[in-house]
């Protein structure tokens, strides 16, 4: 048995290990990042007065209203992340979140060091889901085996 054969299978059992635990890392980074969003939007619910003061006054949303760019920014916050966190349309809701972190990005002119790396982060993470998919763990994979016939 060649090195390469012997390495092989002696990391079989590893990698069957790591494999099945991909599901669960996809939902992980799922939940963790529809989280964040989901807070942020139900925190502007909570005191939507200081929610609009923002929109009027700090955040520079190109082509809406302040009040308009306020609701659809609540909403957005609020109904992709509780898709993405069943895992239904996940890359839809992926990309729509990337797209708003962006615009949050480019909005808000003060944002600090720190703020741009979790915001960084969290682009990052919505990549992984938009280009993986959601994974074993989602409606839409059930879906999928439903059609399929699998």
């Amino acid at each position: 048995m060649t090195f390469v054969e012997r390495t092989m299978r002696l990391s079989a059992p590893v990698i069957r290990v790591l494999e099945s635990a991909s599901p669960l890392l996809d939902f992980g980074i799922r939940v963790w990042v529809a989280n964040i969003f989901f807070r942020s939007g139900f925190a502007s619910l909570q005191d939507w007065e200081s929610t609009l003061d923002l929109f009027k006054y700090e955040y520079k949303v190109p082509l809406l209203a302040p009040q308009a760019a306020a609701v659809l920014g609540t909403g957005a916050e609020l109904i992709f992340p509780a898709f993405l966190a069943i895992g239904l349309a996940t890359r839809f809701n992926a990309a729509a979140l990337f797209a708003f972190n962006l615009m949050a990005v480019i909005s808000y002119p003060a944002l600090n060091e720190v703020g741009l790396k979790d915001h960084t982060y969290w682009g990052i993470l919505l990549l992984v889901i938009l280009l993986h998919g959601p994974g074993k763990i989602s409606v839409d994979y059930f879906i999928s085996r439903k059609w399929s016939g699998k």
